[in-house]
């Protein structure tokens, strides 16, 4: 293994240490492509930078900022990850949910993740969100793999319903609330960093899948092993190849997600209010 959970207790430490005097945060998010600039809203925020966090990954995607931003939304404290770990960066799986871990040791229990998505289900539209109903993970490794310390949950866990049908409740709630078109699916992972071939979304279509990315998933992973209830959100950020007659470009994912931003923010704010108490 890469780390120690001595590794992960010293991380944990070092944020803690930079948190404002009685900063409890039950809740955490995890910030996709294009998506980070909702960390801009948080209140009395404390930021710190990946490169100074003790053991600490550094994301190599331009569009991902690398900040973790320690804040309050209408009162409530969360913890903000703008910029996540992939495993095309080249990152070991261990790496790939580094933080998934020490959100866990700092007392995390619901954590959002989001992501940017093509969409597979010709019924969605670029720029609208998918709600994570369930995942399908077509790629051998997996980071519950090896021998890991008990402090982050047994070997073998249930992932009958990987995305918490309560926070998945909620959620809608908060998308209606915003009048915000919120669809519900299944999202493929693949490994990247090539986007898909359009015979591989055509067998992905096949199999259930309405969207597909090339993160979220060994973080969901990672926080059901560790007793954590997930929620996962796509911002449908392009048509999957073959869907359309044009080809993807990694540049068409970070513009719409720039363009979604205040969509975005909006959708995030009133699930957030949803869930306290959930």
């Amino acid at each position: 293994m890469l780390y120690r959970l001595e590794d992960y207790r010293e991380t944990a430490a070092y944020i803690k240490a930079q948190l404002a005097e009685g900063f409890l945060a039950d809740t955490a998010i995890i910030l996709g492509s294009g998506l980070g600039n909702f960390a801009d809203c948080l209140l009395n925020a404390r930021l710190l930078s990946y490169r100074d966090i003790p053991h600490f990954p550094v994301t190599t995607v331009t569009s991902h900022k690398g900040t973790w931003v320690c804040g309050y939304l209408d009162g409530q404290p969360v913890h903000c990850l703008s910029g996540r770990f992939h495993y095309y960066e080249g990152y070991r799986m261990e790496e790939v949910v580094y933080a998934v871990r020490v959100l866990s040791l700092l007392g995390v229990k619901k954590l959002i993740l989001t992501n940017a998505a093509g969409a597979i289900n010709a019924a969605f539209r670029v720029g609208e969100f998918m709600l994570l109903t369930d995942y399908l993970k077509l790629f051998d490794d997996s980071p519950a793999r090896g021998q890991l310390p008990p402090e982050f949950g047994p070997r073998f866990f249930d992932m009958t319903c990987p995305y918490d049908r309560s926070l998945r409740k909620a959620a809608k709630k908060g998308a209606a609330a915003a009048g915000i078109t919120l669809h519900e699916g299944v999202y493929a992972f693949m490994s990247g960093p090539q986007f898909e071939t359009a015979a591989e979304i055509r067998m992905l279509r096949s199999l259930g899948a309405d969207a597909v990315g090339m993160s979220t998933v060994p973080e969901t992973i990672a926080a059901v092993q560790c007793g954590m209830r997930v929620m996962g959100i796509s911002l449908l950020s392009n048509m999957a190849a073959g869907i359309l007659d044009a080809p993807l470009s990694d540049d068409e994912v970070v513009s719409v997600g720039e363009r979604s931003a205040e969509c975005f923010t909006r959708l995030l704010k009133e699930i957030l209010t949803k869930i306290a108490g959930v």
